[in-house]
């Protein structure tokens, strides 16, 4: 790939015009001013990107693509940090746990 002498070839997807990564400051600013225009609401990046992680692992990413995706060696770094559960993804244990206290309830009666 034939680039302009003043471009880095960084292997970053999210790049000044020259090539260079943004900092961690300036990615963030970016987002939060592009959720402002769409009318989106503000959300630390980290939080999104658990919710994304969370979504792909719901939906039967395997562990070993949602940690090479994270930039993580270590499947057990992923599913601790990033992979967080949440109230529609209990519900399955929810109704597990009432199954059980119901059966001990007819038991008495």
């Amino acid at each position: 790939m034939k680039t302009d002498d003043a471009y880095v070839v960084s292997g970053y997807v999210l790049v000044h015009e020259a090539g260079d990564a943004f900092t961690i400051k300036q990615l963030r600013r970016r987002a939060y001013r592009l959720m402002e225009l769409l009318g989106l609401r503000r959300v630390r990046l980290y939080d999104a990107r658990a919710s994304c992680f969370t979504f792909l692992a719901n939906n039967g990413v395997p562990d070993h693509i949602l940690a090479r995706w994270a930039g993580h060696t270590n499947v057990k770094t992923t599913k601790r940090w990033y992979v967080k559960p949440d109230v529609e993804d209990l519900r399955g244990a929810a109704t597990t746990w009432d199954g059980l206290h119901g059966a001990a309830a007819e038991e008495k009666a």
